[in-house]
């Protein structure tokens, strides 16, 4: 999530655990003086990065129990980074290893049909031309093999937010009180929103997009889009667009991404609640999200009545009760299901899934016979964990069917939805969210709620109600292709203070440096172990912030991106950014970064981590190092694994006009695109080892 749209509100005020409180006294519990950190951080120290998490004390599972997705553990292939880690960088390009390349592909603007015009350097493209070119603000993506080829297929991307002075030739106009934003205006701020599918072929040593392919397709903040799941079709999402409440326009703050064993591609809504505003009566589940209370985040609701408005296509951002659009805000909030391969398939909303502030949405390796596992977190400060186990077991054959979303609606339109607590022993256990789950003073979720359908409008909601642990702005979550071992980037929170306390799993106070955590769930339960895996530090001689003892050539704060490839490598990305002027010293010595490493599964011995620690720091490698201000952010790989994909989102002055080198600083002042960059060998062999 771009620092630029976060949600910088403390919204959860429930008095449960937090995380940090947990981990806090975890250490504690295995120190062998107690309160004593030296002592913890000995005992830390200790580990490889095949421990795993705590004791082997029990965890009752909550009702209903279903098994979750874990695959018999498999030995992982022996692998070995084959590049030195980087030195810091703060310049105005990207930065690889020696023998490596890096091309820029697909920046904002650029076209993916005829019917748009060439990217001006002025900012003067049109909304037309933005509905049929790639997005602004690129973020989470894959790449989908056209008939299993390494060189041919489709990049999806999501395009997460706008900035609006470098949108426009000169900045948004008709921002001051009282006044209309121009129409033109709002229908290209809506346009540079949501997702892209752009069908890339490799020529030679260059990708590039093909113009005018039957597959290139955007969705943008105002696609009509499928309702599916419990709260498709009730009063609660019906409006003067969808009387019936099966449809709804728009993906909006398309951050993370995930996909499915099915071939299809899930975007993830984020930051979209400020795009709505309510002056009138806010309800319990609009201010958990943060839907406005004085004006959207863009001022799109100021369009409205324009003579050129298509049913109410600005007006239904104000969602002040009195207007008609009230229901309008419970159309966002999802995991968007897309199957890139069919350019007639609509986009459809799984809201069966949870609603929040999604960030991607990882599966369990599949077992066949077994229900499929998703895993996401909600991104902002002291938000939870989140698990959808579907109803339906697996069946391998579904893997090839042509009917992919029909093979979604199997999957992801029926099934329960967890959310995680966390215990100080290491152990953890899911807590579903269904109307008999007891939650707090003896009450039923059913009987504080109502409805399934409330339930779930009102997630964050249902969640405090049964005692879930807060974490710290849980991100990113990633699956390792072979041992079912699942990560989760906690990027960072500096509200986390004596007053919020700290838990096991969030153990440091003013936490802005971040750290992953890791879990392995318990085969025929609810219960899961788990463990931290690095922390962040900002200062490296201090015992207590730098807990993973890194070095100044794999130094990281605020961990957000976050994936395997199909070997085991990890990718870890990095939204540290200006961070409010360089005040943090990670951001003071070097850029947003991405560093691989390879971890070994979790094992049953003892400890809550960190696994990367004094003993084996090396393993973790800076690969890349981004242009000045930018975020890291996106990643997707070729089959063969030979080209990388990374998204270069909200530089400063990069890339260089006039060439496709993304490691060029360019001589004078651009534009500033956010854009894809693609990394190889010029060997030609398997990036990163």
């Amino acid at each position: 999530m771009s620092k630029s749209i976060s949600d910088k509100v403390v919204r959860n005020h429930s008095d449960n655990t937090p995380f940090s409180e947990i981990l806090e006294k975890s250490l504690s519990r295995r120190a062998v003086t107690r309160g004593s950190l030296g002592a913890a951080m000995a005992l830390m120290a200790g580990f490889s990065l095949s421990a795993c998490g705590g004791d082997s004390d029990p965890v009752t599972p909550t009702e209903p129990v279903t098994p979750p997705v874990t695959p018999p553990v498999t030995p992982v292939p022996e692998l070995k980074l084959g590049f030195q880690s980087l030195a810091n960088s703060m310049t105005d390009a990207c930065v690889v290893p020696a023998g490596y390349t890096a091309q820029v592909l697909g920046a904002w603007g650029t076209p993916l049909n005829s019917n748009a015009a060439a990217w001006d350097r002025n900012g003067n493209n049109s909304s037309n031309d933005l509905l049929n070119s790639t997005g602004m603000h690129h973020d989470g993506m894959h790449f989908f093999a056209l008939d299993g080829s390494a060189t041919e297929g489709l990049l999806v991307v999501n395009h997460e937010y706008i900035d609006e002075k470098v949108l426009h030739p000169n900045g948004q106009t008709g921002t001051g009180a009282g006044q209309k934003r121009p129409v033109e205006e709002v229908r290209k701020e809506i346009n540079a929103h949501g997702v892209a599918v752009m069908h890339i072929r490799k020529e030679g040593t260059s990708w590039n997009i093909v113009l005018n392919s039957k597959y290139n397709r955007r969705f943008t903040s105002a696609t009509p889009m499928r309702l599916a799941g419990p709260v498709g079709g009730t009063d609660s999402v019906k409006t003067p667009f969808s009387p019936n409440g099966t449809q709804v326009r728009g993906t909006n703050n398309n951050c993370g991404n995930g996909t499915t064993p099915w071939g299809t591609y899930i975007t993830a809504e984020e930051n979209w609640a400020s795009c709505f505003v309510n002056t009138g009566a806010v309800t319990a589940a609009q201010k958990r999200v943060g839907v406005s209370t004085a004006k959207g985040r863009y001022l799109w609701e100021t369009a409205a009545g324009d003579v050129t408005e298509q049913n109410g296509e600005f007006a239904r951002f104000n969602i002040t009760p009195g207007l008609g659009w009230e229901n309008e805000v419970n159309g966002f909030g999802y995991l968007v299901e897309i199957d890139p391969y069919d350019p007639s398939s609509i986009a459809t909303k799984r809201t069966a899934m949870g609603r929040f502030a999604h960030e991607g949405a990882a599966y369990g390796n599949p077992v066949e016979g077994q229900p499929l596992a998703f895993y996401c977190g909600d991104d902002s400060r002291f938000e939870y964990v989140y698990r959808f186990v579907s109803e339906a077991v697996w069946d391998p054959k579904d893997a090839t069917r042509t009917d992919r979303l029909n093979v979604g609606a199997k999957y992801l339109d029926k099934g329960t939805l967890y959310v995680a607590r966390f215990n100080d022993d290491g152990s953890g256990e899911w807590v579903a969210l269904v109307p008999a789950t007891v939650g707090k003073g003896g009450k039923t979720l059913g009987a504080e709620f109502g409805s399934l359908e409330a339930i779930l409008i009102n997630t964050r909601g249902a969640a405090d109600f049964v005692g879930a642990t807060p974490m710290d702005r849980p991100e990113w979550t990633a699956v390792h292709p072979t041992n079912g071992d699942v990560y989760l980037t906690l990027t960072n929170n500096t509200s986390r203070n004596a007053t919020t306390g700290t838990n096991a799993a969030n153990p440091r106070l003013n936490n802005a440096n971040g750290h992953i955590i890791r879990w392995h769930d318990q085969s025929g339960t609810n219960a899961f172990r788990w463990d931290i895996f690095v922390f962040g530090a900002s200062d490296l001689d201090n015992a207590d912030t730098n807990r993973s003892s890194l070095t100044a050539v794999n130094q990281l704060a605020s961990p957000d991106g976050l994936s395997f490839d199909s070997r085991g490598i990890m990718w870890i990305q990095t939204d540290n950014g200006l961070d409010g002027g360089r005040n943090n010293n990670v951001a003071k010595t070097t850029n947003d970064q991405m560093l691989a490493v390879i971890p070994k599964p979790m094992s049953e011995s003892t400890g809550t981590g960190p696994v990367i620690n004094a003993s084996n720091q090396a393993d973790l490698r800076r690969f890349f190092v981004g242009p000045n201000e930018a975020e890291i952010t996106g990643v997707a790989y070729s089959p063969d694994n030979t080209s990388i994909f990374l998204n270069i989102q909200h530089p400063v002055n990069w890339p260089a006009y006039d060439t496709t080198d993304a490691t060029v600083v360019s001589s004078t002042k651009v534009r500033p695109r956010s854009a894809t960059v693609v990394i190889q060998r010029t060997d030609g062999k398997p990036i990163g080892v």
